[in-house]
């Protein structure tokens, strides 16, 4: 009989934890069920140290109850940001205690870091030669501290197979959604999301937060120009029509739209296509070539050369994949 098991998340909480990233895995891991309801995860909050009160940044301790023996147990591990890591972000080396913690991971489990945790899975070398990403104020100190490593400082999260990394704060939930979606389908994915009051997928990347986290006020933004393509995706769109529902020329509108997006509008509505691909192959029996129309591709040839891009498969062996396998453990 297959191993019908949870997928076990071990959240390893540092000393100076931020306790609203503590709180990512549980509340988007958690959240994820089943077709009969049942959880597809179970998260864990482990220490470096015998059971006990773990600091925090702010003015209360967390009580963690297992040691470091439940690394040993993971599939995958989770590593929050810590404001204090010590050696570990002043000279990219572990400390003994942490060292001996990590080393209880059993090779091939998965890897990830919320904001700066990714300097503990740098420290370990597990980031060596690949590429990963953390906090956009912290993205040069990394970049001197590993030369090693490839660093995206504009994305929001970096996949890299058994190792992922995202940028900071609420990126982590954006990388734990994007976890589900990639173990069990972007329906169970889109379900975490709306019980947590947040968007699927964000475009963009983190430049967008750089120079300017809020649009002021009096100026005008894009959203409804999306609102209006994301209802008509199945149709052509042109970006002198999107430009028409702001009242904007199409140079203005095109430079808003990457100021508040961080894309281009063409490469937006790209991603949105294929979003909606994903969901037509995982959730109807619709031909390729109705996904292609519907989707607003118009030939399943076109379809399947963007999924090809974005994916790294094409449209018939992703709904193979998730079709077969959307309801089995990640």
């Amino acid at each position: 009989m297959p191993d019908r098991r949870p997928h076990r998340v071990v959240v390893l909480a540092l000393e100076g934890l931020l306790p609203f990233e503590l709180g990512i895995p549980q509340r988007i891991f958690g959240r994820a069920k089943g077709p009969a309801g049942e959880p597809l995860y179970e998260i864990v909050t482990c220490s470096v140290r015998p059971p006990g009160p773990v600091r925090t940044d702010a003015d209360f301790s967390v009580l963690v109850e297992n040691g470091p023996e439940a690394l040993a147990t993971a599939d995958t591990v989770v590593v929050p940001a810590s404001y204090e890591l010590g050696p570990v972000f002043e000279e990219g080396r572990l400390t003994e205690e942490l060292a001996a913690a990590l080393a209880l991971v059993r090779p091939g489990t998965r890897m990830v870091s919320i904001c700066t945790g990714s300097y503990v899975l740098a420290a370990a070398g597990l980031l060596d030669g690949r590429p990963a990403t953390t906090h956009w104020s912290s993205a040069e100190h990394f970049r001197l501290l590993f030369p090693r490593i490839d660093v995206d400082a504009d994305v929001l999260f970096i996949d890299d197979g058994d190792v992922l990394t995202s940028a900071g704060v609420a990126a982590g939930i954006d990388l734990c959604l994007h976890i589900v979606r990639r173990d069990h389908g972007t329906a169970v994915a889109n379900d975490v999301a709306r019980l947590t009051v947040v968007p699927p997928h964000r475009d963009g990347g983190q430049a967008q937060y750089i120079q300017r986290p809020v649009p002021e006020p009096q100026l005008a933004t894009t959203t409804a120009a999306r609102t209006w393509a994301l209802a008509r995706l199945h149709e052509p769109i042109q970006l002198r029509d999107m430009a028409r529902r702001e009242s904007m020329s199409v140079r203005t509108f095109t430079r808003r739209f990457r100021e508040e997006a961080g894309i281009s509008p063409g490469q937006w509505l790209v991603r949105q296509r294929v979003e909606r691909a994903r969901h037509l192959l995982e959730s109807t029996d619709l031909s390729v070539d109705q996904v292609a129309r519907d989707s607003g591709f118009g030939t399943a040839q076109s379809m399947r050369q963007h999924l090809q891009s974005a994916l790294g498969v094409p449209p018939t062996v992703y709904r193979r994949t998730f079709r077969a396998g959307a309801g089995s453990p990640g």
